[in-house]
């Protein structure tokens, strides 16, 4: 491990004081051209929020998002923008070199929407906070002189489909020798600059037995059903022994076609999240012998099939330093038992994603994320403010970072996650 960086309590930490110490914050007059950037874009940016807030697309089908933002960024002097990047449709790239050898601060803008419940997740929010803090920090980059680039990634499929890991699998991050990434996320829980997120994994676990006559001749069948139920009551068992971070979840997919049959196959999809990934290999061993159980105890062959998996989010510190002076944050440190691929970044750049709280939307459930009075909430006006608010804290970070004029990536090498 590099002796500058640890990991304590889910949080990358410094055990020396950085070359830029955190007494040394942005002087007042940048911070003030900075919220002066930001606000100028308001009138701008509010109809490209409206656009994607009121069209929401799924995962890996924001084209109305992409074609928007594009075009948008295209107008913005000086950006050099890249549609359909990466082999990925709805994906894109929108670069502003200073023509300086510097670092590289990129903004990640999620897109996607939930299945008939919109932006109940306010990824339009995210968009708009990283668009904003993108350009508010290449404007200010250029007039000051500094070194370095901004990059956008148009990220798709955040919402189970992994967008910004097959990003970074294809290169995206690694072709622009990205240093850091930024976002923020929108919430009711309190705001806080350093925002820890599950680990997260997702597999369909499937039995195949033998068809009978449930009546005539039972004994010759093999219920995959069966197995798929045993499985389920040993999960609800084994829950009394995990810990309060620990979530398992599922739902049957298949259980058979008609009463009067032994069923030949049953299945489900199953999700587990837990505190951090060393805590999930842990937990998937203990989940796994469930699903194994219902195959012994019935007879039935078991086929697992992973699906998507995401890494903790592990905020670095030393980005996060400075968010409590431009926002404002109720809590420093906050914790999410969501997960997200800005996770996988994380644990492969220098990561921050402060949360910042909006008004809670009409109906039960306290109206949070992946709720359809979330959504409602995602599209006023005040949460479009909140999201500029975010958007001047998360522009600071990045002009802290090119004003430093040193590769912010050596600080992370060899961090253990």
């Amino acid at each position: 491990m590099a002796s500058e960086f640890v990991i304590e309590d889910g949080f990358v930490v410094v055990n020396k004081p950085p070359p830029n110490p955190s007494a040394e914050i942005l002087p007042h007059l940048l911070l003030a051209d900075i919220s002066d950037t930001v606000d100028k874009l308001s009138a701008s940016l509010w109809p490209v929020n409206r656009t994607i807030h009121d069209h929401p697309e799924l995962g890996f089908k924001e084209v109305i998002a992409h074609d928007t933002l594009t075009a948008f960024m295209s107008t913005q002097p000086g950006w050099r923008v890249t549609r359909s990047a990466y082999g990925l449709e709805t994906a894109w790239v929108a670069v502003l070199d200073s023509g300086k050898a510097g670092p590289a601060v990129s903004f990640n803008v999620e897109m996607d929407a939930l299945p008939g419940i919109g932006h109940a997740c306010g990824h339009n929010l995210i968009a708009i906070a990283s668009v904003a803090a993108g350009l508010a920090a290449g404007q200010v980059m250029l007039r000051r002189q500094c070194r370095g680039k901004i990059v956008m990634f148009g990220t798709p499929a955040e919402e189970g489909g992994g967008g910004k890991i097959k990003l970074l699998q294809r290169g995206a991050y690694q072709s622009h020798r990205v240093d850091i990434s930024l976002l923020s996320h929108p919430g009711i829980i309190p705001s806080s600059a350093l925002v820890h997120t599950t680990a997260y994994t997702r597999f369909q676990a499937e039995y195949f037995g033998r068809e009978a006559h449930a009546a005539a001749a039972p004994w010759e069948g093999i219920n995959a059903l069966d197995a798929l139920i045993t499985a389920y009551n040993a999960l609800s068992v084994l829950r009394q022994q995990t810990m309060p971070s620990d979530i398992i979840q599922g739902h049957i997919t298949s259980g058979g076609s008609a009463p009067n049959i032994i069923h030949a196959y049953a299945a489900g999809v199953f999700v587990i999240r837990a505190e951090t990934n060393g805590r999930l290999q842990e937990l998937r061993k203990k989940v796994d012998a469930c699903f194994t159980a219902g195959a012994t105890a019935t007879g039935a062959t078991l086929k697992v099939t992973e699906m998507n998996a995401y890494a903790d989010h592990v905020p670095n510190r030393v980005l996060g330093r400075r968010i409590p002076e431009d926002q404002d944050v109720d809590e420093i440190r906050g914790a999410s038992m969501a997960s997200t691929d800005q996770g996988d970044i994380s644990h492969a750049m220098p990561s921050l994603m402060p949360g910042f709280k909006i008004k809670p939307g009409p109906g039960p459930g306290g109206s949070g994320p992946h709720n359809p009075g979330f959504a409602d909430s995602a599209g006023t006006r005040q949460s479009f403010d909140k999201g500029l608010e975010v958007a001047k804290a998360l522009a600071g970070t990045a002009l802290d970072v090119l004003m430093e004029e040193r590769t912010t990536r050596r600080d992370q090498e060899g961090v253990e996650t």
